[in-house]
């Protein structure tokens, strides 16, 4: 049976929750269900165009005033006879559960998409986290996020909680079949990831510093992402002192991931903290090495352990960029093979679909 179903998040940007949110709506859409879209920030609307190009309307309450932008966001809610609503992160989450007061007929599904630590010692963070009791269901993308949730808020049921995986496409997201490791003797390492400072650009910098001059000399990083605080300044001048401009190549944020994929030798992330990135689940889907961060449920589902590193050790991410370069085109063929059958098995596109409809109907 069709469901009216409406997704809320603040706006529409070129972030990992605001992709598997759009991607999800469009699933939906085809599946035939009624969907509609809520935001409250009217700006960089990366996302828009995959939406219209759909058929799915979006409204935007851009109210500064924060209790003013509740109470239009809660009429707007209770107004529009919903059958499921789906918010994703932690203040549009706050603002659907306020909603359900003093009664509410539709099913409210939250969705928890950063596993920050600082979510144990922010008193605002952790009041976000106990209006949960309000939703019927909170659904995170790693079993660490919602463990860190229900640590904060310990009236959360595990019946209540739910891990979903990041939704990929497998029938898109794949090895390029004319892709060859190390072309041209290079190896290209991709970075999918905006630029703010639990990003971690000024890490991985330090690391890169640390590699021998032939091993600096034979590799390249291409970083899409938009500049979102002083990080990437600061990033650039210590790449411009140090001499190392030949390795970083900066782009911002592209709709063309899928052949920037494709063509790297790896996929890497270096962040501090992430709910699961989206970054890691496409590198893994197409094929290729990822070298990541020992954060989230990553250390659970990649298999070569020593391409994960601490991120707050530069001399670990420096061994395992060591490392990563010391392997042949056998090897990383590999890795890549054993990562996509990780893909496949955990986020296949109409299996997370089917999860999330069946939380729709029960």
């Amino acid at each position: 049976m069709a469901k009216k179903i409406l997704c809320i998040i603040d706006y529409l940007g070129s972030g990992g929750a605001q992709r598997q949110i759009v991607n999800l709506a469009v699933e939906f859409k085809k599946s035939g269900h009624d969907i509609s879209f809520l935001t409250y920030h009217n700006k960089n609307d990366f996302y828009r165009l995959t939406l219209e190009d759909n058929n799915i309307p979006i409204a935007c309450i851009a109210e500064s005033n924060y209790i003013k932008r509740m109470i239009k966001m809660r009429k707007y809610i209770r107004h529009g006879k919903y059958d499921v609503i789906l918010s994703f992160l932690a203040a549009a989450n706050f603002i659907c559960e306020i909603s359900t007061f003093p009664y509410h007929k539709w099913k409210l599904i939250v969705g928890e998409r950063s596993a920050n630590p600082h979510l144990l010692i922010s008193w605002k963070l952790r009041l976000f986290r106990y209006f949960h009791i309000f939703a019927n269901q909170v659904v995170a993308n790693s079993q660490t996020n919602i463990e860190l949730v229900r640590q904060v808020n310990s009236f959360l049921s595990k019946k209540k909680c739910k891990v979903i995986y990041n939704m990929i496409d497998l029938a898109k997201w794949m090895p390029s079949d004319s892709f060859t490791f190390r072309k041209n003797e290079l190896f290209t390492i991709v970075v999918l990831a905006s630029h703010r400072h639990l990003k971690n650009l000024n890490g991985f910098i330090d690391a890169v510093l640390l590699l021998t001059k032939e091993e600096q000399s034979e590799l390249r990083i291409q970083w899409y992402g938009n500049i979102l605080d002083n990080s990437f300044d600061l990033g650039i001048i210590k790449i411009k002192e140090n001499g190392i401009e030949d390795i970083f190549q900066f782009e911002n944020a592209t709709h063309n991931i899928l052949d920037c994929m494709q063509q790297a030798d790896a996929v890497g992330l270096f962040s501090f903290y992430e709910g699961f990135p989206n970054a890691i689940c496409e590198g893994m889907a197409c094929g290729k090495p990822v070298l990541c961060s020992n954060i989230s449920d990553i250390p659970l589902l990649i298999t070569e352990k020593k391409l994960i590193f601490d991120p707050n050790d530069v001399f670990s991410i420096s061994k395992t960029l060591r490392f990563l370069l010391s392997l042949n085109a056998d090897e990383l063929n590999e890795i890549g093979k054993k990562n996509r059958t990780m893909a496949e098995q955990y986020f296949d596109k109409e299996a997370i679909v089917s999860k999330y409809i069946t939380l729709f109907n029960a």
